[in-house]
């Protein structure tokens, strides 16, 4: 059977919206996203399973081993000599990386550590090493967690990649910084980003009187606003995925009341209702109830589905004159009818979006 959805929607003066949103569901505030920590580090007491004949591990467990002390011996150059650990096979140089959370990290915070072989057959059993973590730019020299611990690996992953929980101890804090200059950016999440949804926020934003943000802080504070000369809100769509917003005069002592208050305010935004989306994998086939398809015949294996006037759909016709556009959703309702697989509903879907037949957008997942 064809499993087909029909996306709800609500109409208002001729133009057809979806269901009121909160803005901190359709967007975040920039700065609020996670950052990455890398650094190269040392797994030992792997079961023979390490790098083999290789001169970076070679250097690298020379290195640490002076630097605690090992004795060592070098050449006339006063180089390492390699030779006393060529033969390691219990050693492996991986790769380490430690993910800071949206909200940031301080100083003293543990985060779960990542481990990736490079050339090791196996990281089970093996312990990292002291490990510095750098942020994602390379020309940034500072150390901003240290890492170690012994490593797990997952039963159902590979034996090259392993994890830490808690592996990671911060050393610098990180801290999100959500305003500048008195401003603020919020970034569309990529499913709601459009300049018709830019436009609509910063419209939302604009239209807050400053009698309801005074009142949003007196009901925080328990206490009555009165005098405040400038405790509007304004806000600018810089392009189809962020909108620079203004914090109030009122609020600038105290942003975050603001960022929550703006945040929990109700978006109305355009539905999607002219949009497919297919998940091929799962056989999933979601149908706004706004997408149309041109008059067409569809013809599958021995059946015959012809678009009849007004819309709707017939089988075997020889109407020629059909006088409206058709719903994609009374074709798959048809189908559905007649126990067509998704699997043929979805490369008719196909077949009309490449024909150009299909007025809608086609969101494959």
């Amino acid at each position: 059977m064809v499993a087909v959805v029909v996306i709800g929607v609500l109409v208002f003066n001729q133009t057809v919206f979806a269901e009121g949103l909160k803005l901190g569901d359709l967007c975040r505030v920039k700065g609020q996203e996670s950052n990455t920590l890398q650094g190269l580090g040392l797994v030992v007491g792997l079961r023979g399973t390490g790098d083999s004949d290789a001169l970076p591990t070679s250097r690298a467990l020379a290195r640490m081993m002076q630097l605690m002390g090992g004795p060592m011996a070098t050449d006339r150059m006063g180089n390492l000599d390699l030779s006393d650990v060529a033969d390691a096979k219990n050693v492996a140089m991986v790769f380490v990386n430690a993910r800071i959370p949206p909200a940031g990290a301080q100083s003293g915070d543990m985060l779960d550590v990542t481990v990736n072989a490079i050339s090791a057959k196996s990281l089970d059993g093996g312990t990292l090493m002291l490990t510095p973590l750098l942020g994602p730019r390379s020309d940034n020299p500072t150390v901003y967690a240290m890492a170690q611990g012994r490593l797990a690996v997952s039963r159902d992953g590979p034996a090259t990649t392993a994890s830490i929980q808690g592996g990671a101890k911060m050393e610098a804090s990180v801290p999100a910084v959500f305003q500048k200059d008195g401003k603020l950016t919020l970034v569309l999440e990529r499913d709601f980003a459009s300049f018709d949804t830019a436009q609509r926020v910063e419209d939302e934003i604009n239209n807050l009187s400053s009698l309801t943000l005074s009142d949003s802080l007196a009901r925080s504070s328990g206490n009555s606003i009165g005098g405040v000369k400038s405790s509007r809100t304004w806000a600018k769509a810089i392009d189809q995925l962020h909108i620079e917003v203004g914090i109030p005069e009122v609020y600038r002592d105290n942003p975050i009341k603001f960022i929550s208050f703006l945040l929990g305010t109700t978006i109305q935004i355009n539905s999607h209702s002219n949009r497919v989306v297919i998940n091929e994998k799962d056989g999933v086939v979601v149908i706004g109830r706004d997408v149309e398809i041109a008059p067409v015949l569809v013809t599958h294996r021995n059946l015959r589905i012809d678009a009849g006037g007004g819309g709707g759909f017939t089988q075997v016709s020889d109407k020629s004159d059909v006088p409206s556009n058709a719903k994609l959703k009374s074709l798959a309702d048809a189908l559905n009818a007649l126990d067509v697989p998704t699997d043929d509903l979805i490369a008719i879907i196909k077949t009309l979006k490449r024909k150009g037949d299909l007025y809608g957008e086609v969101v494959f997942q």
